[in-house]
């Protein structure tokens, strides 16, 4: 749905975009008040009934915000009913400015008319408090049963609390009903805590019948289900559902010191008895944001850079000396500036903290990751998400236990299991083949692996399940249905999600549901609850025991024994891939109930991978990146989605652009069987945000809409051509590309101008091809379209991992597929052991033919599609080798054209296979 029908459309199916449809909305009624205001007579009456349309639907939600304000509000609409345009033109204006840019926020003249005879609207200006103008502004939701007459006294009294020296400035927000509360909550960016007052009703006062519907499907409470005297605890519990970053504070008069204890209440960070001095209220709010707004590391960075120090430590680049005062490198302090330089140091001391072992700031800002990323616990990583990869297999693995794994995961798993000495139990993702990519691995398939090492007596070794969540293309797990239906054949498992590319998602209430750190959170609740046990025990009494050679074993429903099930959870992000931190800022999140027990080789495998001078800036970004997140992240994911859905609607509705490229949709990327909500693509008509949410609770995969692919194979272009085209002509810069597609990736920072020029790219393309066909000759017709079958139809097939030379496993007749990586991987380190056949060579087909069979010596990585087709100790079969000469790109790790393939000599498997026989 375009922008101009969506602000038509007053359904709540786009409600988590409604910040952004209220800007389209108020510029909307921009234009149309200049062009009332400059009409004819011919025009006026309709050009003022145009007027009075658009301002109904822009202020049928406007409550939910503190500017532009009742007030505000009021005088627009008596210019409008008075017929004054001249006026209604400039106040719209001055709105639809102020919340385009955000001067609502740091200039008092944004909340005034700026005009003498307009006096009534003078008091709606925000807080007069001296020097407010940098003062990072947020807004309050007060939840009240009071009369709305009595709002504009209640937020005149807030108004004067608020001083000079405090850090921050707010306004006020009232509604009276949990519904209003509701909305306002998923709709006004700019909240940052709620004030609960007890009595308020449910039902909203508004006319707001979708609301109402949105709300019993979403939120799950129903007017007659919830007593009036429970519902600020309901609430309470709903916000922080969706989004837990708020402060809640609760007024009550029904004893709140005995409410405090209850678990109704665990979601208020504080409670005040009606009678409390409203002051304390006030300076409660100030002291939550300022919680979150503290950045432990880097606030005492800039302390620590403005000190007066000498520094006698092996860094001469610390201070900026040796560049200031020099005469060839003077540029680079130029460059750079003097803060980066005056705030290096190699010292741990003076408040710095030591990374490897914690205890001052760095520490606390760990535990402030860990509450903003809903873990127990955090850790930082400065040499990217591959090292933190690395850090966690090793961590909790050691050798002969057995990881099941997806084959297509980032090569840092692969080589975290060479370092540990694990056995990988390789599993294959979904194909999807006519974009050279592969998805993500079914349930079924990682159940399989679990009970065919049940079969084969190995379970006991099964140590963790490791996925890719969200692969880089965009295919979203399910964790919490993985998790209960894995723990259900093997209650201690410990999974390892690498949410590289997913670390924003915690933020976004769609997206957060298929994290990591949100299954851990949820199931530990299930599993902890006397529900949950009852329910289990009502299972129990007819579950048949767990047979992993009946077939049915497979899709039977299993329920993890509660007295058994350890929820044992580790999460990885590269923080700098969307979130605003340096290259190669990296987080651990941990939610490990067992942590006990591997903490200490925790600690021995960080210590192995971190380095004993990591950078000091990377480590504050990370800090600063989850200040911003926890108090914007809800407003910058929800902006970024939005914008991820226009792009795709732009792109895949234009009646050229279309024609030679296209968006991949959620029907093209994920099979109809692990989509059983029928789900296609993301937007009316195809699904309201309700219907979405309610596919993402469900479906086995769903697909991360601020992942676009863009299919470029229609257009003649491989997508290593393309992204190169995109890069040298048009300056824009993607990071991952297919044989007939790229990745564009939305992310907090882009803008409507970033995708404006992308989409003008596309659209620039596609005349110039349209037009050079016109032209073209038959002979040139018949070679793009040969081009075009090449790049769409004749794609090669994907080839899925064979198995581990029987030299590498412990027993060769088991249905299991684990082998030992390590010593495979190692034998390559002595030349004498391998041998290197040309994959053109007559002699590689004779070998596949009549053997002996080859094997890897090493990892071949292909980029695309970036993953290892090859891996230590693998035989290497006929569709690896077809899908080796079909690749049509440069970059191979693990390859060199001119040597061939390097493989382990057969007489060196032949003996080691003698010698573990023996």
């Amino acid at each position: 749905m375009s922008a101009q029908n969506q602000s038509r459309d007053p359904s709540l199916s786009n409600v988590l975009v409604a910040a952004s449809l209220r800007s389209d909305q108020w510029r909307q009624l921009n234009a149309a008040a200049r062009a009332w205001a400059g009409a004819g007579d011919a025009t006026r009456g309709r050009d003022r009934e145009a007027c009075a349309n658009l301002f109904d639907a822009v202020v049928r939600l406007e409550y939910c915000w503190a500017y532009p304000g009742e007030r505000l509000l009021a005088a627009l609409r008596e210019a409008l009913e008075g017929g004054d345009a001249a006026l209604f033109a400039r106040l719209v204006q001055k709105v639809s400015g102020a919340l385009l840019s955000g001067d609502y926020r740091r200039d008092e003249a944004a909340w005034n008319t700026a005009d003498a005879a307009d006096r009534a609207v003078l008091d709606a200006l925000p807080p007069d408090v001296t020097g407010t103008a940098d003062k990072p502004y947020f807004e309050v939701l007060v939840v009240t049963p009071s009369d709305p007459s009595q709002w504009a006294r209640a937020k005149e009294e807030m108004r004067r609390m608020q001083r000079a020296d405090d850090a921050f400035q707010y306004s006020a927000v009232h509604v009276g009903s949990l519904e209003d509360a509701l909305l306002a909550v998923m709709v006004n960016f700019d909240l940052q805590a709620v004030i609960l007052v007890d009595g308020f009703g449910y039902a909203s006062r508004h006319d707001v019948p979708d609301l109402k519907a949105f709300l019993a499907r979403h939120f799950e409470a129903r007017q007659d289900s919830l007593d009036p005297g429970v519902l600020a605890t309901a609430l309470a519990g709903k916000i922080k559902e969706f989004r837990p970053e708020l402060d809640l504070y609760l007024l009550s008069d029904r004893a709140p010191e005995q409410l405090a204890g209850s678990e109704d209440a665990a979601p208020i960070r504080r409670m005040f008895h009606h009678v409390e001095e409203p002051m304390e209220i006030h300076l409660a709010i100030l002291d939550g944001v300022k919680d979150r707004y503290e950045t432990p590391y880097f606030d005492n960075l800039k302390k620590y850079a403005l000190r007066p120090i000498g520094t006698f430590h092996a860094l001469p680049i610390a201070r900026g000396k040796s560049i200031f005062g020099s005469n060839w490198i003077r540029d680079m302090g130029e460059f750079y500036g003097t803060n980066i330089l005056f705030a290096e140091s190699s010292a741990t001391t003076g408040g710095l903290d030591s990374l490897l072992e914690p205890t001052g700031t760095i520490k606390r800002a760990q535990e402030a990751i860990a509450r903003a990323f809903g873990a127990k616990r955090a850790y930082l990583g400065t040499n990217g998400t591959s090292t933190s990869n690395k850090i966690i297999v090793q961590a909790v693995c050691k050798p002969g236990d057995i990881v099941i794994v997806d084959r297509n995961c980032h090569k840092s798993h692969h080589y975290g299991f060479v370092l540990s000495g694990a056995q990988p139990y390789y599993v294959e993702a979904f194909p999807l083949t006519e974009y050279s990519m592969y998805g993500a691995v079914p349930l079924r398939t990682i159940k399989q692996a679990l009970l065919d090492c049940a079969a084969a007596g190995t379970l006991d070794r099964v140590k963790a399940i490791d996925m890719t969540n969200c692969t880089f293309d965009g295919h979203m797990y399910n964790p919490r249905k993985v998790m209960e239906e894995c723990l259900a054949i093997k209650p201690d498992l410990v999974f390892l999600w690498d949410e590289a590319w997913f670390g924003f998602a915690r933020f976004n209430p769609l997206h957060r549901r298929r994290t990591a750190m949100g299954a851990a959170a949820a199931l530990t609740k299930r599993y902890r609850s006397a529900a949950y046990r009852a329910e289990y025990e009502a299972w129990a009494k007819d579950a048949p025991a767990l047979d992993p050679k009946d077939p049915a074993a497979l899709d039977a429903r299993r329920l993890p024994d509660p007295d058994k099930v350890r929820i044992r959870v580790y999460q990885t992000n590269s923080t700098h891939k969307s979130m605003s931190a340096f290259r190669q800022g990296s987080m651990m999140l941990i939610w490990d109930e067992d942590f006990h027990k591997v903490q200490g080789t925790f600690q021995e495998a960080f210590l192995a991978h971190t380095s004993t001078s990591p950078n000091l800036q990377l480590i504050a970004s990370l800090d600063l990146a989850r200040r911003q997140m926890e108090l914007e992240g809800y407003a910058l994911t929800l902006k970024m989605t939005d914008l991820a859905l226009r792009i795709r609607h732009a792109v895949n509705t234009h009646p050229l652009i279309s024609k030679y490229f296209r968006v991949a949709t959620p029907e093209e990327m994920i099979p109809a069987e692990f989509r059983p909500s029928g789900l296609k693509d993301y937007g009316p008509p195809n699904a309201s945000w309700a219907q979405t949410a309610e596919a993402w609770d469900e479906d086995e995969f769903a697909l991360d809409p601020t992942r676009l692919t863009v299919v470029c194979g229609a257009a003649g272009f491989d997508g290593t051509q393309f992204k190169g085209m995109l890069a040298e002509r048009f300056d824009i810069q993607i990071n991952k590309t297919s044989r007939n597609s790229i990745l564009v990736q939305t992310n907090i920072n882009n803008t409507h101008s970033d995708a404006a020029l992308l989409i003008k790219a596309l659209a620039d393309l596609s005349r110039e091809i349209d037009a050079r066909l016109a032209q073209a000759s038959a002979v040139d017709q018949r070679v793009f379209d040969e081009r075009v079958a090449s790049l769409m139809t004749d794609v090669p097939d994907l080839p899925n991992f064979s198995r581990f030379h029987d030299a590498f496993r412990d027993d060769p007749a088991a249905p299991s597929n684990e082998g030992h990586m390590r010593p495979a991987f190692f034998m390559a380190y002595d030349e004498d052991n391998c041998e290197y056949i040309r994959l053109a060579s007559p002699d590689l087909d004779a070998r596949l033919r009549d053997g002996p069979e080859m094997v890897s010596a090493n990892f071949v990585i292909p980029y695309p599609p970036g993953f290892p087709i090859m891996v230590p100790g693998q035989i290497i079969t006929a569709d690896t080798i077809a899908f080796m000469r079909k690749l049509d790109v440069k970059e191979i790790h693990g390859y060199n054209a001119a040597q061939g393939i390097k493989l382990i000599k057969p007489s060196v498997l032949a003996g080691r296979r003698a010698h573990s026989d023996r």
